[in-house]
């Protein structure tokens, strides 16, 4: 059985990864400005396998609203492009030699909508993992108490510590919402 400091440890490290997911879904949530992970989630045919563009180029940026793809052998450009401009991300690459331009278009009024939209969508299931962290957390310490490992006080003790640890988290979300919906809406 965990004591009361392994709970709140534990519930802390995964509180911290429910974070890390968030801002890893974040940076794939378009922007006006490009940013090489948005084509993270395209698959493209190597050999009969599919595979994310960044095992078969190498993605970066060329400007601020143009990102490079440089396949690494000769016959993948074709593939590459084809599979960018297919998929739902409403890019349009441009080959240029071997290097393909996928420049950034302007974002409508009403895309920046949608994408604040679902910004505070993916906000609230973070934050609805995290409260689930925090009730799970609670409930091993009130079963500690029924067992009688643990006394009332350390219960209360406890349930504050996590209580703390789950505002901290969801503060920290909010900001990163913010911040990610100040970048949306810039023009």
């Amino acid at each position: 059985m965990a004591t009361i400091p392994e709970i709140k440890q534990t519930t802390q490290a995964k509180m911290d990864q429910s974070i890390a997911a968030f801002k890893n879904t974040l940076t794939k949530i378009r922007t006006g400005r490009a940013n090489p992970q948005i084509l993270d989630t395209v698959q493209v045919e190597y050999y009969g396998t599919m595979m994310p563009i960044s095992q078969v180029a190498s993605v970066n940026l060329i400007d601020s609203r143009t990102i490079g793809v440089q396949p690494f052998e000769k016959g993948m450009g074709a593939k590459i492009e084809k599979a960018i401009r297919e998929s739902d991300l409403g890019l349009n690459p441009a080959s240029m030699g071997d290097l393909l331009r996928v420049p950034m278009p302007p974002m409508s009024e009403e895309r920046r909508k949608e994408m604040t939209k679902l910004v505070r969508h993916e906000a609230e299931s973070a934050k609805v993992a995290i409260r689930n962290l925090r009730r799970d957390a609670n409930e091993h310490v009130k079963k500690l108490v029924k067992d009688k490992e643990a006394t009332e006080d350390d219960l209360k003790r406890a349930e504050v510590d996590v209580q703390k640890a789950t505002d901290r988290h969801i503060n920290e979300i909010d900001s990163l919402v913010a911040a990610k919906e100040q970048e949306i809406m810039a023009v």
